[in-house]
């Protein structure tokens, strides 16, 4: 058994959170404030702090160190519900074992628990970590903004791969914001000082792929009046980013692939390699595992390149941030001296559109209005035409509404005609439709949203208890997650 301290303002968190801690076998005790958790700490030490960012008075960053000083073996866990990304990387290199965006996964609250004072118990050091020296977040050279729980997870998961030095491989659709993860990754990492090297394999021409990324020496082939330095130098001590990572030829793989197994280049004509130290970003809107299985990617490259994964979400699953991204996207566009306002027709139409280019279509459009708007009130007229439905690559195909419609109907006919000739009770139909359909499609929509009835419900636009009873109907609860 083990002792949690909860700091948090919030009476309902801290009644959840002890709730659960003694559900699992442990005791907890909570205070109200940074200044009244240290005190509680020096009294008698926790093996556990779970501690919220904004706090009265002392904020829960700048208490760390205080709770570090007082208990350096006991992890702590950081959470909030406005989470930042620099928060979020703060939080983890100044020594956090975790850090959770509210609203809090009951599942993953009782790992995380469990992970830590498991940690804390089979590490000989285990405060070690926390002598980091207080973190700054450098210079902005670009933002990645929002509030809402999936962005939240995004920037947990660059702080994490901030610290390490694994490859990390950045998924989702075009104009999601890939470059923008993997600059801030580098931006936060020990390699910051180091070159950041973007390079888009699809623009690169066949031909010349090679010698673009690991060079050559002069008279290596026909116009190679130079030496000439490939990418993957150009990168040593930093980060090579490669965007479009599945456009990467197969031969080039297999060049690559060894590159970063010996961590050296040999360019084009040379006879001695070239050591290496950098680390691979990647990022693909493809299904890189189905460029696997079809022979067009090869297998021990991916898992190499895959040492970390960060997988960015469509904007049309980020509505509650489409009005944060635009009045950033107006403070950034906006000319010097006028002072654009977003009006409320205007934030209504933003959060009715489906965004198929994503965040870069957005910013596109807020653009479009400034223009057409002379920096006064945005409105739904200065946005540009909405654009067509159209099928982009890595976007969800159109033309299968009428498949399903085609086999709906065909299921219907068949099974009408089918107890009809049996002479079977047809009321049960439309019960027997729902009991095939509604279990995949209720299980495909809790997995995309991480079993969290709160999310998931809100997506459906029925209440949580219905989908509740829905799943239990199902036999389906098993797995499920419930919020604080």
């Amino acid at each position: 058994m083990s002792d949690i301290l909860i700091v948090d303002d919030e009476e309902s968190i801290c009644w959840g959170l002890e709730k659960l801690a003694t559900a699992m076998g442990h005791t907890a005790r909570s205070c109200y404030s940074a200044e009244d958790g240290i005190a509680a700490a020096k009294e008698q030490k926790p093996n556990l702090i779970v501690l919220d960012v904004r706090l009265p008075g002392m904020d829960g960053l700048t208490a760390m160190n205080s709770f570090q000083s007082v208990c350096p073996a006991t992890p702590i866990v950081i959470m909030t519900a406005y989470g930042e990304l620099d928060s979020a990387v703060a939080a983890i290199k100044n020594g956090a074992y975790e850090y959770l965006p509210k609203p809090f996964d009951l599942d993953r609250v009782r790992q995380v628990i469990s992970r830590a004072i498991d940690a804390a118990k089979h590490t000989n050091q285990p405060g070690a970590d926390n002598e980091a020296q207080p973190f700054t977040a450098p210079e902005k050279l670009g933002n990645i903004v929002g509030s809402c729980v999936r962005i939240q997870e995004v920037f947990r998961r660059i702080a994490f791969a901030a610290t390490s030095n694994a490859s990390v491989l950045i998924t989702g659709e075009s104009g999601t914001g890939k470059e923008l993860a993997a600059r801030a990754i580098h931006r936060y990492s020990d390699r910051a000082e180091q070159p950041f090297v973007a390079v888009n394999v699809a623009a690169l021409s066949p031909t010349l792929a090679e010698s673009e990324l690991f060079g050559h020496v002069r008279g290596a082939f026909t116009g190679a009046d130079r030496d000439r330095k490939g990418l993957l130098e150009q990168a040593n001590g930093g980060v090579l980013f490669l965007d479009e990572l599945a456009e990467i030829p197969l031969p080039i793989q297999v060049k690559l692939l060894r590159c970063l197994d010996q961590g050296e280049v040999l360019p084009i004509g040379a006879n001695q390699p070239i050591t290496t130290d950098l680390r691979i970003i990647s990022a693909t809107h493809q299904n890189l595992p189905d460029a696997v299985s079809n022979g067009k990617f090869r297998h021990d490259l991916f898992f190499r390149i895959c040492g970390f994964q960060i997988e960015l979400p469509r904007l049309k699953d980020r509505q509650d941030d489409i009005i944060q991204l635009s009045k950033h996207f107006i403070k950034d566009l906006k000319v010097d001296g006028s002072s654009p306002r977003l009006g409320k027709a205007i934030q209504q139409e933003l959060r009715s559109r489906t965004w198929q280019g994503n965040v870069r279509e957005l910013r596109n459009a807020i653009e479009h209005a400034l223009i057409l708007s002379r920096g006064g009130e945005l409105l739904p007229e200065h946005l540009p035409d909405p654009i067509q439905q159209i099928q982009l690559p890595g976007s969800e195909p159109t033309e299968l509404t009428p498949h399903i419609n085609q086999l709906i109907r065909s299921w219907t006919e068949k099974q009408i005609l089918h107890r009809k000739k049996r002479g079977d009770d047809i009321d049960s139909l439309y019960e027997d439709f729902l009991n095939l359909l509604e279990p995949e499609f209720l299980s495909t929509v809790m997995s995309c949203f991480d079993n969290q009835y709160v999310a998931a419900s809100k997506a459906l636009g029925i209440h949580r208890t219905t989908l509740k009873k829905k799943m239990t109907d199902h036999g389906m609860e098993k797995g499920t997650r419930d919020s604080i």
